[in-house]
């Protein structure tokens, strides 16, 4: 077999010329592209995620070695790595089949182990499992409770109950019920935040079992909980057209914060005292600080710190970001955190933690321009702070606090390493720093909840996943748990993706790129491009772990006979403030000419990238991206499948636009829009949306059908019936392979 070799980004990629004799067939195509849908090319990969969990306090881990179907369930002592057989997952799957009557093979996933009582709880078939060892015995794990039992308080006297939207405590030795609110109406609930659309749609009604948002004070003499008010806002319409069992639609009203709009819920904060309610004085005390903006249903950052209570408000528009810490018995609010940082303080690259071993706070503060880490002391400025961590890169999250440092997790800080790689760091108070993982690799962590070891899941898109045990004290490898073996997806015929980087055209600024090449790949045959998009800017595309690569929708879908690219622009997250600013009130054009440079970077690379034949798919904020390349740049776009895409910014929910656009005035949400630009459409657009969907509406999809219609602009609309945003089945990737066969390949599609 003759194979061209390339080197590129420092790796070796064989790219094998003669895989079959001639071309294979567009069924052939069809076929490995069905085998290598999202999730299916993982499986031929044995060890890719052993699904590790600490145990015992953190003193185990449990975790599934083997191929599947044929592995084992194995337990390892944290602190020297020994590990032994526990149980091969091919018994537990027939003891699962025999219990529910119906043949496996099913996925174990092991979740704890009491070593005591010698019992193993994995989940399979969509439920929770207790295996006894011993005894060779099957038994369901307990249910747990339904979401709106109630919550006992911390004594075991009480519990908080919904009657209507209302709060109630139940006395549990007598039943007594006393009543804690009396004024909750359906614009002004208590401990209730709105249901989704999907969750009114499951229950078949509008009030579908609700958790009981309330949290006891540690001596169960007060219980914290909020108060939700509409505040004027809008309540939406959704219609499920076609119910399963029912010849008629069905219709529910629910409430959707959306972006732009001037009123949106607000959640006050409450506190009950326990001892008034019983004495029958009823009423909640309103906590003394601003409502919060709910911009998208959730509970708030709410709750007890010891005798205090603790709570982050969110200026709407994120222009600020507070966190109070308020005295309960006197209702004095005190900011101990302010953020205010221009044009808009960034979520994705902020975060709060009061740590009381350290007596302070850490912040996650994009105030140099850079996330970096911040201590503040109790009782020191809210606005200030100690830098313990500084330079050109980014602090992604805070995993642990212990006396006198922090282990957090960072990306971009090392020298020669791709700046989106992570590694886990432990942070002294005196702001010296030491990498646990100094492997150039991305490492996806877990820390064990007694802080002394961690599970380092350490990988690169072309580099198969180690699975190590290592110390937290210095990085220290205790022990390889697994080591992903892809053999036989080699043996398949697969192609590994590339990494690939240039320069944008500022001369200067490093982007990033990758490039997945069907089975059997020619260079020396031309290949039409398809761009798997997603621009964030909350987050970027590309995923550098190895086994998130291999699964995604771009490696299946480049096997239709394509090259496929992933491509981060400016305007994506997590590479400082400077490189996400373009994407401010900009979301209609930012990254587009960066897409198209790397495009043209990979067309001088390689010469069988065909620039006349460009298409793009992609999901949720990627449909929006994806009309608006197709829309934007139509003489370099010319085919796109969009689906599930919040085509008009004003008609999804408040918190994803409003992080980046912020309080924009109505001609800059036009000017966003892709029904503003619907007329410039020249080539084939398929626009995708379920009917029942909770986190885009679908009328975000309709808007935009609406546009190009009125515009004469010939578009293909498809409806999935009773999909959420969850749109991924085999229906819906075959929408997609026959749309850019036949507009871009210029072929004819197979026959279903």
């Amino acid at each position: 077999m003759r194979s061209t070799y390339f080197v590129m980004a420092g790796s070796l990629l064989a790219l094998s010329t003669a895989a079959h004799a001639g071309t294979p067939t567009i069924s052939e195509r069809y076929a490995t592209a069905a085998s290598y849908f999202t999730g299916k090319v993982g499986e031929l990969v044995a060890d890719l995620d052993l699904k590790p969990v600490f145990v015992a306090g953190g003193s185990q881990v449990l975790y599934r070695h083997g191929p599947k179907v044929h592995g084992t369930i194995m337990l390892a002592d944290a602190a020297t790595g020994q590990g032994r057989d526990l149980i091969g997952d091919d018994v537990l799957s027939q003891a699962v089949a025999a219990f529910i009557g119906k043949a496996g093979p099913y996925t174990i996933v092991p979740q704890d182990y009491d070593a005591t009582a010698n019992i193993l709880t994995f989940s399979a078939a969509d439920a929770s499992w207790r295996y006894d060892l011993k005894a060779a015995r099957l038994d369901k794990a307990p249910a747990p409770p339904p979401a709106d039992d109630g919550v006992v308080s911390p004594d075991g006297r009480y519990k908080v109950v919904h009657r209507g939207y209302d709060l109630a405590m139940v006395e549990l030795a007598t039943g007594r019920e006393v009543p804690l609110t009396a004024d909750g109406s359906y614009d002004q609930r208590y401990g209730m935040n709105y249901p989704l659309f999907a969750d009114m749609v499951a229950a078949n009604s509008e009030t579908p079992p609700t958790r009981v948002a309330v949290q006891w004070s540690p001596d169960s003499r007060m219980v914290l909980t909020y108060r939700m008010d509409r505040n004027g806002s809008y309540i939406w319409h959704g219609v499920q057209p076609n119910p399963p069992g029912s010849t008629f639609p069905r219709h529910f009203d629910y409430v959707y914060p959306t972006a732009g709009a001037a009123q949106v819920p607000q959640i006050v904060p409450v506190v009950i005292d326990v001892a008034a309610a019983l004495k029958g004085t009823v009423g909640p005390k309103l906590l003394n600080v601003p409502a919060l903006p709910l911009l998208w249903p959730g509970d708030p950052d709410l709750g007890w710190d010891g005798s205090k209570i603790l709570y982050q408000w969110q200026k709407r528009g994120y222009g600020e970001l507070d966190q109070y810490s308020v005295d309960p018995a006197t209702n004095v609010a005190t900011i101990t955190v302010h953020e205010a940082i221009k044009p808009i303080v960034t979520v994705t690259a902020t975060a709060i933690r009061p740590v009381p071993e350290l007596k302070g706070t850490l912040v996650i503060s994009e105030r140099s321009g850079w996330a970096q880490l911040y201590f503040i002391a109790d009782g020191s400025d809210s606005a200030g702070g100690k830098a313990l961590t500084t330079g050109a890169w980014e602090v992604e999250d805070i995993v642990r606090a212990d006396p006198g440092q922090a282990l957090i997790t960072g990306i971009g800080r090392e020298a020669n390493v791709n700046p989106y790689y992570r590694s886990l760091y432990c942070v002294g108070l005196d702001a010296t720093i030491k990498n646990l993982t100094p492997e150039p690799l991305d490492h996806d962590v877990t820390v064990a909840d007694d802080g002394k070891t961690f599970i380092d899941r350490m990988s690169s898109p072309a580099t198969p996943t180690r699975t190590l045990l290592r110390s937290v004290n210095d990085g220290r490898i205790i022990a390889e748990l697994g080591h992903a073996d892809p053999s036989a997806l080699t043996a398949s015929g697969f192609v590994a993706p590339e990494p690939f980087e240039t320069v944008a055209d500022d001369g200067k600024t490093k982007l990033y790129g990758m490039i997945f090449r069907p089975k059997g790949f020619d260079p020396s045959r031309a290949y039409p491009v398809i761009e798997y998009v997603y621009t964030g800017p909350t987050t970027h595309v590309i995923d550098y772990t190895y086994r998130r690569t291999i699964n995604g929708p771009a490696e299946s879908m480049a096997q239709i006979g394509a090259i496929v690219v992933e491509i981060d622009g400016r305007g994506t997250s997590q590479r400082g403030q400077a490189f996400r600013a373009p994407a401010y009130q900009n979301l209609g054009e930012v990254g587009l000419d960066d897409h198209i440079h790397v495009l043209k970077a990979m067309k001088a690379k390689y010469r069988y990238f065909d620039l006349s034949r460009v298409g793009v798919f992609g999901h949720s904020a990627g449909g929006y991206d994806t009309a608006r390349f197709v829309l934007r740049r139509p003489d370099f776009y010319k085919v796109g499948v969009a689906s599930s895409g919040n085509q008009d910014l004003r008609l999804d929910k408040a918190w994803w636009p409003e992080v980046s656009m912020g309080i924009a005035d109505d001609a800059t949400w036009e000017r966003n829009s892709n029904t503003s630009v619907a007329k410039n459409l020249k080539g084939h657009l398929m626009i995708m949306h379920g009917d029942i969907d909770d986190n885009v509406p679908i009328a975000a999809t309709l808007r935009l059908d609406q546009a190009l219609t009125e515009a004469g602009k010939p578009h293909e609309l498809v409806i999935l019936p009773n999909r959420t945003h969850d749109t991924y089945t085999p229906y819906f990737w075959r929408k997609h392979f026959d749309f850019f066969t036949e507009y871009l390949l210029g072929e004819t599609p197979p026959a279903p």
